[in-house]
Parts: structure tokens; sequence; C-alpha cells
């Protein structure tokens, strides 16, 4: 027995796997709690200081995994207030608890209220208040801080979301396309962990570009991991689907869909998880045209890709989306291919540009007549 223990003091702490260690972390729960009023003191009509708050701020470069470092205990609290006395009667206010949090953060209560949205750096957030000080109002009694659980759900930020099915060649995209240095190789689900990459400009414009792990089928229902990875679609102002030319077969036991399944299959997962996001404007990328056959297959489908609507009488039920993506570009590529990289690049900056456009100029004719219009009302009268 005594031999026995010496063995397990004596064995060796195991070390955590990297990519365990490492693991990208998008959602953390905390419990947070307001410092306590001070008493105040009915003698001298004293006033307790106000308990201090817990308050989240966005800072860009921080990491939910820094938060989950910093506070290991998971609980979050500020300092009391200071009592009333007669030598300070009005009691000093408790110091408040800010905690920098990554820029994309959303804070919910243990309801599911939704208490903050943290999407512009420096944004902030009060989590828990603090009590209030002892008073005439309360019988010089400081009262408790708030105290609850929050969850901080991390949606990423990016220009463009990368989506597709596992092994379309997203990684292999992101790779030649950014500065990102993704894990790349020929089986599906290599990405486990949204990567986001910088598209970088001659003339110094950059755009950011979020590659999601790869979806399957049923992600809306949260198969898989679909929420984790579908929920930071919610943010980018473009979509880039990728498919692969030949299809996708994620097991034995799932069918086999062709390239044009497989885009009414992502359209189909977008809408059930959320049908807003189809309103987004789109980009398809369809992959791997430098293999063999590749031409013939995307000839033959190409009538289809570029009206959707010709081919939803024949595609499968249980995939057949009642409202189509809004596909504005259809580029053909080889992720490795370097001369196509760069046409995605600036379709890729020529439709974010036009979306902007769109959404922060008038129509011209309709701003040509707002300054005749303003013209007329200044200009003289004629009598």
């Amino acid at each position: 027995m005594v031999q026995l223990f010496k063995c397990l003091l004596k064995a060796e702490k195991k070390v955590v796997r990297a990519h365990l260690r490492n693991a990208f972390i998008d959602s953390l729960r905390l419990t947070v709690r307001g410092g306590h009023g001070g008493n105040g003191v009915p003698k001298y009509g004293g006033i307790g200081g106000q308990g201090g708050c817990v308050y989240f701020v966005a800072k860009d470069g921080v990491s939910l995994r820094n938060v989950a470092q910093k506070y290991k205990t998971k609980r979050i609290a500020a300092s009391s207030g200071e009592d009333s006395s007669k030598v300070r009667i009005l009691g000093r206010r408790g110091l408040d608890e800010r905690v920098e949090v990554p820029t994309g953060i959303q804070v919910y209560d243990e309801n599911g209220q939704l208490l903050g949205d943290l999407n512009e750096d420096n944004a902030t957030c009060i989590a828990a208040g603090g009590g209030t000080g002892g008073c005439t109002g309360n019988n010089f009694l400081g009262t408790p801080g708030d105290h609850r659980t929050v969850k901080l759900d991390l949606k990423l930020i990016a220009d463009v979301g990368l989506v597709g099915f596992p092994n379309a060649g997203k990684s292999t995209l992101l790779k030649a396309i950014s500065n990102a240095n993704p894990k790349i190789a020929s089986y599906p689900f290599t990405t486990i962990r949204p990567q986001i990459g910088t598209l970088e400009y001659p003339d110094l414009r950059q755009i950011t570009l979020a590659d999601l792990p790869g979806l399957i089928e049923g992600a809306h229902a949260n198969i898989g991991m679909g929420h984790k990875f579908l929920k930071h679609v919610e943010r980018t102002r473009l979509l880039l689907i990728m498919v692969d030319i030949f299809g996708f077969r994620l097991g034995a036991q799932h069918a086999k869909r062709n390239c044009l399944e497989n885009i009414y299959a992502l359209n189909k997962e977008l809408e059930l998880y959320d049908e807003t996001l189809l309103d987004k404007p789109c980009v398809l990328l369809v992959n791997k045209m430098d293999l063999k056959g590749a031409s013939d297959v995307y000839k033959a489908i190409k009538p289809f890709i570029n009206n959707l609507e010709n081919g939803l009488e024949k595609c499968p039920e249980e995939i057949r989306p009642s409202k189509l993506i809004n596909i504005e570009r259809i580029i053909p590529i080889s992720a490795k291919n370097e001369k196509r990289i760069d046409v995605v690049k600036e379709e890729l900056r020529d439709v974010l540009d036009n979306v902007a456009e769109r959404k922060y100029v008038p129509d011209a004719l309709e701003l040509r007549e707002q300054l005749k219009r303003k013209v007329g009302e200044r200009g003289p009268k004629i009598t």
C-alpha cells in the first residue's frame, strides 16, 4: 500500500494537448456581484457609500480565454461601499470591477434577457449594479448589490463570412487570400474553430474574412456544432459561400449531394437558423475547377446556378428552401490558383463597396430632385 502511494505521488501531471489548451472559446458563464452599500449613521445623518458595480468593456485584441484565465473561479465581485462615521459623514463609494472582453460580445442574464451588445471598441455594459448606501430611506442600512449569473456570447465581427460544407477548400482559400495560417488537410472538419484573416490591398484597404468550420445538414437544429458556428455569420456584411464542384458526402449513412444540391442545402440551413441572413448579399465560389471533368460539370449546372428558381423542382424536398439566397456574383475558382484568388479579392471588394453605396448613398435621381427643390426654394422670387 505504501508503494502504491509513492507511485501516485511521483506520477507526473498529465500535460494538456496543445490543440485543447488553445481551443477557441466563444461562450463563457460568469457569476457577478455588485458591492454592498455601506451603512449610515443615524445620529449624525451620515450616508453610507454606494457599492461598486461590475461592468464589461469591449476591447480589441482581448479574447474570452483571457477572461477565463484571469477569473479562474468564474466569480467577479466589486467592493462594498464605506460605512459612514463621525469622521467621514459621507462614506466612500466602493471600487468598480472593470472586466475587458472581446468586441462582439453579447451579455445575457440567467433568463436569457439581453443586457448589452458590445459590438464597438470601448462599448460598456453594467452587469451588476452596486447596492445603495444607508440613508433615511432604508433605515441607514446599506442594501446588497445585484447578484446574477451572466453568459458572455461572442459573435465574430468580420466583413465577410466564409460558409460551406466540410472539405470544400475554405481553409485553402483563406490561407491563399489572407494573412491567416489555418490547418489544411484532405479530410473533413480540418477547421474546428473559426479563423479570421485579413485581405490587404495595395492602397492599404483591409477586409476581414472569417472562415467558419464546415456546416452539416441539420446545423440549424444545432446538430454537430451548428449554432456555435452559424451565430458568427450574423454580424458579417457579406456571405461567401463555397461549394465543391463535385459535391460532398459527409459519410456512408448520408446521401451524396451534387454541387447544386449543396447550394440549396446551405441556403436551407441559413434560412432555418435565421431567415434574415438570406437578405445579406452573397458571392458564390465554385471550387476545384482545376480537376479533371470539372468544366463539364460546371457547364451542366451553370444555368441553374444563375437562376436558382429553375432547379427548385428537382431539388430534394428536405433541402428545398422557401426563400432563395441573394447571389450577386458567381466565381468558378481553384483555391490553389493564385490568379483566380486575385479575382476573388477584387470581386469581394467590389461587392462590399456596392453594398456600402446602396446603404449610405441615396438614389442619384432622388438626390438630384432634392437639390432642385432646395435650389428652387432659395432662389429669387419673380413678381
